[in-house]
């Protein structure tokens, strides 16, 4: 296991393994005559920062002030104590970013030229051979300065115009690092560089050896990547160790089957055995049956055991031994025809794009992930757990580990792991073309191969895609600007991502599916046995749906428009941008910026970025910031309060509920899908969370406040929810109900039309008590009208409609009925236009039952908020909601953080909509 991305190996006796994190560390840059004390793992700006060198990273527009930090090369050093000159010694590296020269004793070791790689050397003879104590230097170059560098080189490989997409600092593609570490359009540009990840020192004898990296994987007997699996077949284990040091001939391999409470279930020598000097590998079938599976979260136990992994000499002595926390279960990505079954039960003909779970299609609901801190030594397991835990709570089983960040640390798979998470991951490649010289190639594959072997033992490792937006944007871009060199460019791209990722995949698992890019239409064909493995299909093809599918849209006048969503099998990106709140705005910028389009606001804005090192992005960002200011306008009463600060916040707020409101619609969309033909089975929103306080996309600010978006998402990724869907132009109205539930589920479903004040309208018909059944993983239209034939001579915005709905139904494997209910509400016409009436919001708290209880006593509260202050971090039980006039609802409460002692429950507020009608 790992915490804060440390590399925790159990050793055999004999063995020594010192963390380099033990010794003290010193960062130096002799040009700028600074040395200071240094952490490591770190980032320089991370140790310039705990030394006051430079003030707090991301405040303000340090962005562009500390750009003299990735201009300058790093030296991190050190002196190794207590060394054995007489033992085979070796230095192993789990992550160093990016471009190093490491000297030992004054005498170069190696050079590294790659974030995503597991760099070991033996330095044994360096050593034996040091006149004094051993000090240990790693330079770090500046990576965009050698960026610069290698695109510069005669005959260096160019790209058609618009392939690389430009965020501020440009050549990206050629570096094995973290992309966004060269801005993004949702954060910064700091390009560091340090020793992201932990090191040691490792010292044995000549008989000993070390094992640097594990590969655990569990099918079913006969399984294949991409392939459904035979779930009746008996469970195939296979193991295999890399090691430093030399594996004596004849070694094996014997394991130990635990579970959680330490019970042993299983034993013995792992069988097939064939090793190399460094690499032994060895398998064993468990019995179908003998162990539990395990389940994503809300789908049923999420069962786990242990693994020991014992490395034998012929004698049988423990040469190492190294043990994995395992999950059984089979998931596996569906893109397979579409059969003719399924297009008698009314599935459009195409191919399936959706993912199964020990053999069962499901619902997949969440979000996108992307690097959760600019500096990933900062990120540890506590801030990860606090992180999921919303996920968990905000309903969602997925999410999509957005490439173009890093491959995530063991610890973040292990927590979601044991939380029912799955994590659809992702190589690190995205909106751009890349080289694919040998040296290049060689380099990912090196890549590639230990990232796969190193996470393959998670059972909440979902999928492997080779990279973001490449057949979706980057191809047909290309195709477009070049046409005659098209053809290349298409060849390149599979030489990357077919024949050098995809085997990279499946030569060292059969457990996990593999897709050259996010977004995609699939492919045509598969095999095993020759380059290039798949046959992509890039274009889509009438008369059938493939693949799945992105959506943005900035013009919110047509917002809300379903006709304009794609139609696909699977939704994996959509979204739109909003202002983080002003209580996380006071942590990052000074008071009087609290401003809408203030300057510090304006530039920390990267929609749309400034595709270069420009630091006065304003035309660029202004467009972004107009997006916002007309969405608001448009759907919203907006703010025009006296006090500037509460306008700013009020301003915020606004944009807040446009983004959960265009979600929501999507998503309903992207539901209602699952029982319409093109059977789509999963939506992804784009964002999770924020990396620092922006405009961004995402659901979950940097602070952890919960933005409205998440708790929308959370109300309507509920297992069964009950939806409107409106035609503005012709004022068709529809009312379907959506269940992700495996069985049918039954019940009632109702729905009235009031006005704002909350009375209910007369002389309208009513729908109480409707009967509704819906299917397994469906949906079903409920009514069925016409607005305007409905309404009359009512006006649209002075109405609005609650819908309510009641099944039974269950829970994947549980045996009892359960109870599912879900409310809605539609409002027909823009709440800009609406006539809202002051809802007489109360609020009262009970610490006892740690809840608020908020009631609208005057009339319909629409987007009733409670909000909080700064210091502090809650989640609700819901927020972001609507209430009938006489409404009560009661919200409980959790909190994850607080530094004002409790004193936050003193200054609880609770808003509505027409909050922002008022000028206090």
């Amino acid at each position: 296991m790992e915490e804060h991305g440390q590399l925790i190996l159990p050793l055999s006796a004999a063995q020594n393994a010192v963390n380099l994190d033990s010794y003290h560390w010193t960062l130096q840059n002799p040009s700028l005559n600074i040395s200071v004390p240094a952490s490591f793992p770190s980032h320089a700006h991370l140790d310039l920062a705990a030394n006051e060198i430079v003030g707090q990273l991301d405040y303000g527009l340090n962005d562009f002030d500390l750009r003299w930090i990735w201009m300058q090369n790093w030296t991190y050093s050190t002196t190794l104590s207590g060394l054995k000159p007489d033992s085979y010694t070796y230095l192993l590296f789990q992550g160093l970013d990016t471009f190093t020269s490491i000297e030992l004793c004054g005498q170069h070791v190696a050079s590294t030229n790659n974030q995503f790689r597991q760099y070991y050397f033996d330095v044994t003879q360096i050593l034996l051979h040091c006149s004094s104590l051993p000090s240990l230097s790693i330079n770090f170059g500046s990576a965009p300065l050698i960026a610069q560098q290698i695109a510069n080189e005669p005959g260096q490989e160019t790209w058609p115009f618009g392939t690389e997409i430009p965020f501020e600092i440009p050549n990206r593609q050629f570096l094995r690092k973290e992309q966004n570490d060269f801005g993004w359009d949702w954060g910064p540009a700091y390009a560091p560089a340090g020793p992201w990840l932990p090191g040691y020192v490792v010292q044995q004898q000549s008989n000993q050896v070390y094992p640097r990296n594990v590969l655990v994987d569990i099918y079913r007997q006969g399984q294949r990547n991409n392939m459904i699996p035979d779930q009746g077949q008996p469970w195939v284990l296979n193991a295999s160790v890399d090691v430093v040091g030399q594996l004596p001939n004849k070694a094996s391999i014997t394991y130990t089957l635990k579970d959680v409470s330490n019970t042993t279930l299983m034993n013995g020598l792992l069988e097939q055995a064939n090793q190399t000097s460094s690499v032994i590998s060895a398998s064993t079938t468990i019995p179908n049956g003998a162990v539990d599976l395990w389940w994503p979260v809300g789908m049923g136990p999420q069962t786990l055991y242990y693994i020991t992994l014992d490395v034998k000499s012929p004698s049988n002595q423990t040469l190492a031994s190294v043990t994995r926390r395992i999950g059984f279960r089979t998931i596996v990505l569906n893109e397979l025809p579409v059969l003719q079954d399924q297009i008698a039960q009314g599935i459009a003909p195409g191919n399936n794009w959706h993912f199964e779970i020990n053999g069962h299609p499901f619902y997949a609901k969440g979000s996108n992930f992307i690097p959760p801190d600019v500096f990933w030594p900062r990120v540890n397991s506590s801030t990860i757990r606090t992180l999921f835990n919303s996920v968990v709570a905000g309903n969602q089983n997925m999410l999509r580990v957005w490439s173009s960040g890093a491959y995530s640390p063991d610890f973040i798979y292990d927590i979601a792991d044991e939380l029912g998470i799955l994590l659809w991951s992702e190589f690190e490649f995205g909106d751009a073309l890349y080289p694919v010289n040998q040296e290049f190639l060689d380099n990912v594959w090196e890549e590639a191969v230990y990232q796969v072997r190193r996470v393959n033992h998670h059972p909440s490792l979902a999928y492997w895609a080779g990279g973001n937006e490449l057949e979706n944007l980057e191809l047909p871009t290309a195709q477009k600007s070049d046409p005659q060199r098209y053809p290349q460019l298409l060849a390149e791209y599979e030489k990357l991502f077919l024949t050098t990722l995809f085997p990279a995949v499946f030569e060292n698992s059969r457990s996990i599916s593999y897709a050259p890019s996010s977004t995609s239409n699939g492919f045509i064909s598969l095999n095993f046995t020759s380059a290039p493995y798949f046959q992509e299909r890039y274009q889509n093809v009438s008369g059938g749906i493939y693949g799945e599918t992105d959506y943005y849209n900035y013009n919110s006048l047509v917002a809300f428009n379903t006709s304009a969503y794609p139609i696909g099998r699977f939704s994996n990106e959509f979204g739109y941008h909003s202002m983080p709140s002003l209580q996380t705005w006071r942590d990052y910028i000074p008071d009087d910026q609290f401003e809408f389009n203030s300057t510090y606001v304006v530039l920390r804005n990267r929609h749309y970025p400034p595709g270069s090192l420009n630091t006065s992005n304003y035309y660029n960002t202004s467009l972004g910031m107009g997006e916002m200011t007309l969405a608001a306008q448009r759907w919203y009463p907006t703010p025009d309060k006296a006090d500037n600060v509460a306008n700013f916040s009020a301003w915020c707020w606004t944009t807040q509920l446009f983004q959960a409101e265009y979600y929501g619609s999507q998503i309903q969309f992207y539901r209602r899908g699952s029982g319409l033909p093109q059977r789509t089975l999963g939506s992804l929103y784009w964002q999770l969370e924020d990396q620092w306080a922006a405009p961004t996309w995402a659901g979950i600010e940097v602070s952890g406040r919960w933005q409205v978006l998440h708790y929308r998402a959370k109300d309507l990724y509920s297992s069964v929810i009950i939806s409107p869907f409106h035609n503005q132009t012709t004022t068709a109205f529809e009312i379907w109900v959506t269940s992700d539930l495996w069985v049918t589920a039954n019940g009632t479903f109702d729905a009235s039309w009031y006005f704002y004040n909350g009375s209910q309208i007369q002389g309208l018909r009513g729908l109480q008590g409707q009967q509704v059944t819906v299917g397994a993983l469906n949906s079903t239209r409920v009514y069925d009208t016409n607005l305007s034939q409905e309404l009359g001579s009512i006006n649209f915005a002075h109405v609005v409609m609650r819908m309510n709905v009641t099944v039974t139904g269950r829970l994947p494997n549980q045996n009892q009925t359960t109870t599912f209910a879900h409310t809605n509400w539609f409002h027909a016409s823009p709440l800009s236009q609406a006539h809202l009436v002051d809802p007489g919001l109360t609020t009262s708290h009970d610490s006892s039952t740690r809840s608020f209880t908020v009631t609208a006593t005057r009339g319909v509260s629409a987007w009733t908020w409670l909000d909080y202050p700064a210091g502090a971090v809650v989640v609700f039980s819901e927020n972001g909601f609507w209430l009938g006039k006489g409404e009560s609802k009661r919200l409980t409460y959790n909190v994850s953080r607080d530094s004002t002692g409790g004193h936050w429950l003193d200054s609880v507020t609770v808003q509505s909509l027409w909050n922002n009608t008022l000028s206090e």
